[in-house]
């Protein structure tokens, strides 16, 4: 786990209380890629033995989070990232531990030119929700924005 990998879990750990609530994993943050894992626990299954869909949606939206803070962290001092819509698909049956794994869908380069140029951005980062198998068994899709600060 690199430093800053482990300072963003750590980050929105302890800002984001979800996270902690439902002990969520940070096993990889980058620019490019964003991986989170849903342990299983009892507490937090549905009627047919998975996780909850409002925990696989939470852990969906937190990777795609990680991956915004590691994309445009730097931007901070001058906009605020905050998601603006979120969609997901329940393909298959999740039973025990799930993972999110996040990508960005539009080049870092060409939302900050836009944040220069005082607009304010969107871009869409899609998840993939798995377990175990391998089997995608949730598919998410956030637009997030960077809103100006003032």
């Amino acid at each position: 786990m690199s430093a800053d990998q482990k300072s963003i879990g750590e980050l929105l750990a302890a800002t984001v209380p979800m996270v902690r609530t439902l002990n969520l994993e940070y096993l990889e943050t980058t620019p490019e890629k964003a991986v989170l894992a849903l342990p299983d626990q009892s507490e937090y299954r549905n009627h047919v033995g998975g996780p909850h869909a409002g925990a696989m949606f939470t852990l969906g939206e937190s990777a795609s989070g990680a991956i915004v803070l590691a994309a445009f962290g730097d931007q901070l001092s001058r906009a605020v990232p905050l998601p603006v819509t979120a969609e997901i698909a329940f393909k298959k049956i999740a039973l025990g531990p799930v993972t999110a794994t996040a990508r960005l869908g539009r080049p870092i380069a060409e939302v900050v030119a836009e944040l220069d140029g005082g607009d304010r951005p969107e871009f869409p980062v899609s998840v993939a929700i798995q377990r175990e198998d391998g089997a995608v068994t949730g598919e998410m899709t956030v637009i997030w924005t960077l809103r100006p600060h003032g």
